[in-house]
Protein backbone atom coordinates (compact mmCIF):
# COMPACT_ATOMS: atom_id res chain seq x y z
CA UNK A 1 0.00 0.00 0.00
CA UNK A 2 2.65 2.24 1.03
CA UNK A 3 4.41 1.50 -2.45
CA UNK A 4 0.86 2.40 -4.27
CA UNK A 5 1.02 6.00 -2.71
CA UNK A 6 4.83 6.66 -3.20
CA UNK A 7 4.31 5.42 -6.69
CA UNK A 8 1.10 7.85 -7.06
CA UNK A 9 3.37 10.81 -5.92
CA UNK A 10 6.00 10.51 -8.22
CA UNK A 11 2.98 10.41 -11.26
CA UNK A 12 2.10 13.82 -10.20
CA UNK A 13 3.15 16.83 -11.64
CA UNK A 14 4.88 19.69 -10.09
CA UNK A 15 2.85 22.33 -8.86
CA UNK A 16 3.97 25.82 -9.61
CA UNK A 17 5.35 27.86 -6.25
CA UNK A 18 2.98 30.12 -4.77
CA UNK A 19 0.31 29.79 -7.89
CA UNK A 20 1.94 32.49 -9.42
CA UNK A 21 1.38 31.11 -13.09
CA UNK A 22 -2.42 31.33 -11.91
CA UNK A 23 -2.06 34.72 -10.38
CA UNK A 24 -0.03 35.99 -13.36
CA UNK A 25 -2.07 38.24 -15.29
CA UNK A 26 -1.89 38.28 -19.34
CA UNK A 27 0.43 41.41 -20.39
CA UNK A 28 -1.18 44.13 -21.84
CA UNK A 29 0.19 46.57 -24.82
CA UNK A 30 0.44 50.59 -23.51
CA UNK A 31 -2.71 52.32 -25.50
CA UNK A 32 -3.22 56.06 -25.15
CA UNK A 33 -7.15 56.81 -23.59
CA UNK A 34 -8.64 59.18 -25.27
CA UNK A 35 -10.53 61.83 -23.73
CA UNK A 36 -13.68 61.17 -22.60
CA UNK A 37 -16.88 62.40 -25.10
CA UNK A 38 -17.59 66.34 -24.27
CA UNK A 39 -21.35 66.65 -23.81
CA UNK A 40 -23.46 67.76 -26.38
CA UNK A 41 -24.18 70.99 -25.32
CA UNK A 42 -20.64 72.02 -24.76
CA UNK A 43 -19.12 75.52 -25.18
CA UNK A 44 -17.22 76.69 -28.01
CA UNK A 45 -13.64 77.15 -25.62
CA UNK A 46 -14.76 73.63 -24.55
CA UNK A 47 -15.06 72.15 -27.83
CA UNK A 48 -11.64 73.26 -28.97
CA UNK A 49 -9.98 72.46 -25.66
CA UNK A 50 -11.61 68.56 -25.96
CA UNK A 51 -9.98 69.31 -30.22
CA UNK A 52 -6.46 69.62 -29.13
CA UNK A 53 -6.71 66.63 -26.39
CA UNK A 54 -8.17 64.91 -28.51
CA UNK A 55 -5.67 65.56 -31.69
CA UNK A 56 -2.50 65.34 -28.73
CA UNK A 57 -3.65 61.90 -28.12
CA UNK A 58 -3.75 60.55 -31.76
CA UNK A 59 -0.80 62.15 -32.49
CA UNK A 60 1.55 63.00 -29.67
CA UNK A 61 4.60 61.01 -31.06
CA UNK A 62 3.96 62.95 -34.38
CA UNK A 63 4.16 66.27 -32.15
CA UNK A 64 7.42 64.96 -30.43
CA UNK A 65 9.39 64.45 -33.47
CA UNK A 66 8.07 67.93 -35.10
CA UNK A 67 9.59 69.43 -31.57
CA UNK A 68 12.57 67.87 -31.98
CA UNK A 69 12.99 68.81 -35.76
CA UNK A 70 12.00 72.12 -35.17
CA UNK A 71 14.28 72.42 -32.11
CA UNK A 72 17.17 70.72 -34.13
CA UNK A 73 16.71 73.61 -36.93
CA UNK A 74 17.05 76.11 -34.32
CA UNK A 75 20.00 75.33 -32.63
CA UNK A 76 22.21 72.99 -34.16
CA UNK A 77 21.65 73.28 -38.39
CA UNK A 78 19.63 74.22 -41.19
CA UNK A 79 19.58 74.53 -44.78
CA UNK A 80 19.75 78.31 -46.70
CA UNK A 81 18.26 79.19 -49.51
CA UNK A 82 20.72 81.47 -51.80
CA UNK A 83 18.58 83.88 -53.69
CA UNK A 84 20.67 86.44 -55.53
CA UNK A 85 24.20 86.95 -57.74
CA UNK A 86 26.35 88.37 -55.05
CA UNK A 87 28.20 85.43 -53.90
CA UNK A 88 28.80 84.47 -58.12
CA UNK A 89 30.90 82.24 -58.60
CA UNK A 90 30.95 80.20 -55.32
CA UNK A 91 26.88 80.43 -54.78
CA UNK A 92 24.15 80.39 -57.53
CA UNK A 93 21.05 81.31 -57.01
CA UNK A 94 18.60 78.01 -56.21
CA UNK A 95 21.44 76.65 -54.19
CA UNK A 96 20.19 75.31 -51.49
CA UNK A 97 23.24 75.08 -48.57
CA UNK A 98 24.09 73.26 -44.97
CA UNK A 99 24.20 75.85 -42.39
CA UNK A 100 26.47 74.74 -39.21
CA UNK A 101 24.76 76.66 -36.26
CA UNK A 102 27.12 75.32 -33.88
CA UNK A 103 30.31 76.39 -35.98
CA UNK A 104 31.03 79.23 -33.49
CA UNK A 105 28.58 79.41 -30.50
CA UNK A 106 25.92 77.23 -28.84
CA UNK A 107 23.08 79.16 -28.49
CA UNK A 108 19.61 78.67 -26.60
CA UNK A 109 17.00 77.89 -29.21
CA UNK A 110 15.29 80.96 -30.98
CA UNK A 111 17.15 83.24 -28.99
CA UNK A 112 20.79 85.10 -29.73
CA UNK A 113 21.25 83.84 -25.92
CA UNK A 114 24.70 82.97 -26.52
CA UNK A 115 25.73 80.11 -24.02
CA UNK A 116 29.15 78.95 -25.09
CA UNK A 117 31.62 79.73 -27.98
CA UNK A 118 33.12 76.58 -29.69
CA UNK A 119 34.98 77.87 -32.28
CA UNK A 120 36.73 81.59 -34.06
CA UNK A 121 35.16 82.49 -37.10
CA UNK A 122 38.39 82.03 -39.56
CA UNK A 123 39.24 84.38 -42.79
CA UNK A 124 37.42 82.79 -45.85
CA UNK A 125 34.69 81.34 -43.81
CA UNK A 126 31.26 81.69 -45.71
CA UNK A 127 29.07 82.85 -43.04
CA UNK A 128 24.96 83.06 -42.78
CA UNK A 129 24.02 86.46 -41.23
CA UNK A 130 21.15 87.95 -39.07
CA UNK A 131 22.13 91.18 -39.99
CA UNK A 132 20.20 94.21 -37.95
CA UNK A 133 21.38 96.74 -40.29
CA UNK A 134 20.03 95.13 -43.50
CA UNK A 135 17.26 93.87 -41.91
CA UNK A 136 17.25 90.19 -43.65
CA UNK A 137 19.46 87.07 -43.53
CA UNK A 138 22.86 87.75 -45.49
CA UNK A 139 25.31 85.31 -46.88
CA UNK A 140 28.79 86.09 -47.27
CA UNK A 141 32.54 85.51 -46.59
CA UNK A 142 35.14 87.21 -43.67
CA UNK A 143 37.52 88.93 -45.00
CA UNK A 144 38.49 90.78 -42.17
CA UNK A 145 39.09 89.19 -38.58
CA UNK A 146 39.27 91.73 -35.36
CA UNK A 147 42.36 94.02 -35.42
CA UNK A 148 42.82 93.72 -39.15
CA UNK A 149 42.98 96.68 -40.78
CA UNK A 150 41.47 96.72 -44.41
CA UNK A 151 41.47 98.44 -47.37
CA UNK A 152 39.84 98.29 -51.21
CA UNK A 153 41.42 100.17 -53.51
CA UNK A 154 38.93 99.52 -57.07
CA UNK A 155 38.41 96.20 -56.15
CA UNK A 156 42.06 94.83 -54.85
CA UNK A 157 42.23 94.23 -51.33
CA UNK A 158 44.70 95.29 -48.93
CA UNK A 159 44.86 93.59 -45.61
CA UNK A 160 46.99 94.73 -42.62
CA UNK A 161 48.99 96.40 -45.35
CA UNK A 162 49.93 93.34 -48.01
CA UNK A 163 48.81 93.97 -50.89
CA UNK A 164 46.18 90.73 -52.12
CA UNK A 165 47.14 88.76 -55.25
CA UNK A 166 44.95 87.74 -57.58
CA UNK A 167 45.28 85.37 -60.63
CA UNK A 168 42.58 85.67 -63.59
CA UNK A 169 41.29 82.78 -64.71
CA UNK A 170 38.42 83.71 -67.12
CA UNK A 171 37.22 86.27 -68.86
CA UNK A 172 34.01 86.91 -70.73
CA UNK A 173 31.78 90.35 -72.55
CA UNK A 174 30.22 90.66 -69.02
CA UNK A 175 32.65 89.56 -65.81
CA UNK A 176 36.10 88.70 -64.80
CA UNK A 177 36.48 85.54 -62.80
CA UNK A 178 39.64 85.70 -60.30
CA UNK A 179 41.40 83.76 -57.80
CA UNK A 180 42.02 85.74 -54.82
CA UNK A 181 44.14 84.55 -52.48
CA UNK A 182 43.27 86.04 -48.86
CA UNK A 183 46.51 85.29 -46.24
CA UNK A 184 45.28 81.50 -45.32
CA UNK A 185 42.93 80.74 -47.57
CA UNK A 186 42.03 81.53 -51.60
CA UNK A 187 39.03 81.31 -53.61
CA UNK A 188 37.48 82.68 -56.66
CA UNK A 189 35.70 86.05 -57.05
CA UNK A 190 33.89 87.84 -59.85
CA UNK A 191 34.50 91.13 -61.55
CA UNK A 192 32.40 93.35 -63.88
CA UNK A 193 34.16 93.98 -67.25
CA UNK A 194 31.65 96.93 -67.92
CA UNK A 195 31.96 100.50 -66.51
CA UNK A 196 31.85 100.51 -62.96
CA UNK A 197 32.27 103.82 -60.15
CA UNK A 198 35.51 103.76 -58.55
CA UNK A 199 34.09 104.74 -55.05
CA UNK A 200 31.77 101.33 -54.86
CA UNK A 201 35.28 99.83 -55.56
CA UNK A 202 36.89 101.55 -53.21
CA UNK A 203 37.15 101.41 -49.08
CA UNK A 204 38.99 102.31 -46.07
CA UNK A 205 41.10 102.05 -44.45
CA UNK A 206 39.27 100.95 -41.66
CA UNK A 207 40.10 98.88 -38.54
CA UNK A 208 37.73 95.95 -37.46
CA UNK A 209 36.35 96.37 -33.96
CA UNK A 210 36.79 93.72 -31.38
CA UNK A 211 33.80 90.61 -31.83
CA UNK A 212 33.22 91.89 -35.43
CA UNK A 213 34.14 91.25 -38.61
CA UNK A 214 34.50 92.73 -42.73
CA UNK A 215 32.62 90.67 -44.83
CA UNK A 216 32.35 91.09 -48.58
CA UNK A 217 30.11 89.14 -51.22
CA UNK A 218 32.06 87.06 -53.85
CA UNK A 219 30.51 88.93 -56.56
CA UNK A 220 32.22 92.27 -56.13
CA UNK A 221 30.49 94.53 -57.91
CA UNK A 222 27.10 93.30 -57.14
CA UNK A 223 27.03 92.90 -53.81
CA UNK A 224 25.37 94.73 -50.24
CA UNK A 225 27.99 93.53 -47.70
CA UNK A 226 30.59 95.29 -45.01
CA UNK A 227 31.14 98.32 -47.98
CA UNK A 228 27.38 98.74 -47.52
CA UNK A 229 26.41 97.20 -43.89
CA UNK A 230 29.85 98.03 -41.81
CA UNK A 231 31.60 95.15 -39.65
CA UNK A 232 28.88 92.97 -38.21
CA UNK A 233 29.10 91.60 -34.88
CA UNK A 234 29.61 87.97 -34.05
CA UNK A 235 26.26 87.83 -31.99
CA UNK A 236 24.63 88.35 -35.94
CA UNK A 237 26.51 85.25 -37.13
CA UNK A 238 24.17 82.46 -37.85
CA UNK A 239 26.28 79.62 -38.66
CA UNK A 240 29.34 78.13 -41.34
CA UNK A 241 28.05 76.33 -44.79
CA UNK A 242 30.34 74.14 -46.18
CA UNK A 243 28.68 72.72 -48.52
CA UNK A 244 25.87 72.49 -51.34
CA UNK A 245 23.39 70.36 -50.41
CA UNK A 246 21.23 70.39 -53.52
CA UNK A 247 20.52 73.46 -56.35
CA UNK A 248 17.67 74.19 -58.55
CA UNK A 249 18.16 75.94 -61.60
CA UNK A 250 15.82 79.25 -61.44
CA UNK A 251 16.22 79.98 -64.82
CA UNK A 252 15.35 76.35 -66.35
CA UNK A 253 12.39 76.01 -64.90
CA UNK A 254 14.01 75.03 -61.06
CA UNK A 255 15.34 71.80 -63.14
CA UNK A 256 17.83 70.34 -60.45
CA UNK A 257 21.22 70.77 -60.90
CA UNK A 258 23.04 67.26 -60.89
CA UNK A 259 26.72 68.70 -60.87
CA UNK A 260 25.97 70.84 -57.65
CA UNK A 261 24.77 67.96 -55.36
CA UNK A 262 26.46 67.71 -51.96
CA UNK A 263 29.62 70.03 -53.69
CA UNK A 264 31.85 71.30 -51.29
CA UNK A 265 32.49 75.27 -50.79
CA UNK A 266 35.76 76.58 -51.49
Amino acid sequence: MADSDKHDSEDQPPMPDGDQSAARAPEQEATYKLPTPQPPNAGFGERITHALKVAWAENRQFFLLLTCIVFFKSAVADLSSISGASMQPTLLDGDKVWVNKLAYDIKVPFTEINLAEVGDPQRGDIVIIDSKRAGKRLIKRIVGLPGDTVAMQNNALVINGEPVNYEVISRDESSVIIIEELPEVSHRARLASGYVSRSRRSYGPAVVPEDQYFVLGDNRDNSADSRAYSFIPRMELVGRSNSVVFSLDSDNKYLFRGDRFLTELE
